[in-house]
């Protein structure tokens, strides 16, 4: 069993490409893998190992500036979620681009996953998923908007032609962990919506605190690592990746005709070229190639948050 460890901070970092070499150093000698990113506003990413080996990554991102605070959501997995450790520097830490957006300033109100449920049931209340498209679609809350956003870029011109649909309407935001609400609560408030509330801690500790039986969520979760999707009590979701186009299928979808591993989903199969589909066989060549020798080909790898 492996402890996964989701995190994200909002601080302000002088030099982030400083705080890069000795973070790696310290999760390679934890023997930890998964990805953090570093920007100058702060850290965010998931990582995974033995429990000790998180224990002395979180001590020293909490004795960064700034990072005392620093908050945190564990779960396990059944296998390890990461092919390797990735320790990056970024502009932003979650990509909205827009960059008068500044969650230290002010952000929505926080809404304990106990109370969520009250709150989205209100009829004055407009409940958006902050999500990409294909998170949605494997789970979302009953009743939420989805905004169809490829990328969370694409969220504020999305608000920007939508906008008048809400304009008496409180505003109910969640994300998978927090940290896109941090920034997309900011936005609105900045666009002069000042009725804004988001899940405090995502789905991730709504699915770990509210019991399934009281629970308004319908679906898995999509999470940023080899587990694919959780679902309540943050048990393991049924959810494989295509490592074509990246998109989360169920077990069932790899009968469909369209599938074929590593180059085409019922999903994908009519985005990609035939010059595209003997590429990625080529790729999956190499994948097996790695796994007979008992390594892991990167490309397995879930793609990061954004």
């Amino acid at each position: 069993m492996c402890t996964v460890c989701a995190l994200y901070h909002f601080t302000r970092f002088e030099d982030p490409a400083a705080l890069q070499g000795p973070l790696q150093d310290l999760c390679q000698a934890q023997k930890i893998t998964g990805t953090l990113l570093l920007a100058q506003e702060g850290i965010n990413g998931t990582i995974a190992g033995p429990a000790s080996g998180i224990d002395a990554v979180l001590s020293h991102i909490r004795a960064l500036p700034g990072c005392s605070d620093l908050e945190w959501k564990l779960s396990t997995a059944s296998e390890r979620p990461f092919a390797r450790m990735k320790v990056r520097l970024k502009k932003e830490i979650v990509t909205m681009g827009q960059p008068d957006v500044d969650p230290r300033a002010r952000v929505g109100h926080y809404v304990d996953p106990a109370d969520w449920n009250e709150l989205i049931r209100s009829p004055d209340v407009a409940v958006i998923d902050t999500r990409n498209d294909y998170e949605v679609a494997i789970g979302t809350f009953e009743g939420a908007v989805d905004p169809k956003t490829d990328a969370f870029r694409d969220f504020p011109a999305w608000w920007e032609a939508n906008k008048e649909r809400f304009h008496n309407k409180r505003i109910a935001m969640f994300c998978t962990g927090g940290i896109r609400c941090e920034k997309s609560t900011n936005y609105l408030l900045s666009q002069g919506h000042e009725d804004v509330y988001h899940l405090k801690g995502g789905i991730l500790k709504y699915l770990e605190e509210v019991p399934e039986d009281d629970s308004s969520w319908q679906g898995s979760c999509f999470v940023f690592d080899g587990r694919v999707s959780v679902e309540h009590g943050l048990r393991e979701g049924p959810h494989d990746l295509c490592h074509a186009c990246r998109r989360p299928i169920l077990p069932a979808d790899r009968a469909r005709p369209e599938y074929e591993k590593g180059v085409s989903c019922h999903l994908c199969v009519d985005e990609t070229s035939a010059e595209d589909k003997t590429r990625f066989r080529e790729r999956q060549k190499q994948i097996a190639l790695a796994k007979k020798r008992g390594g892991r080909h990167l490309h397995t790898d879930v793609p990061d948050e954004d």
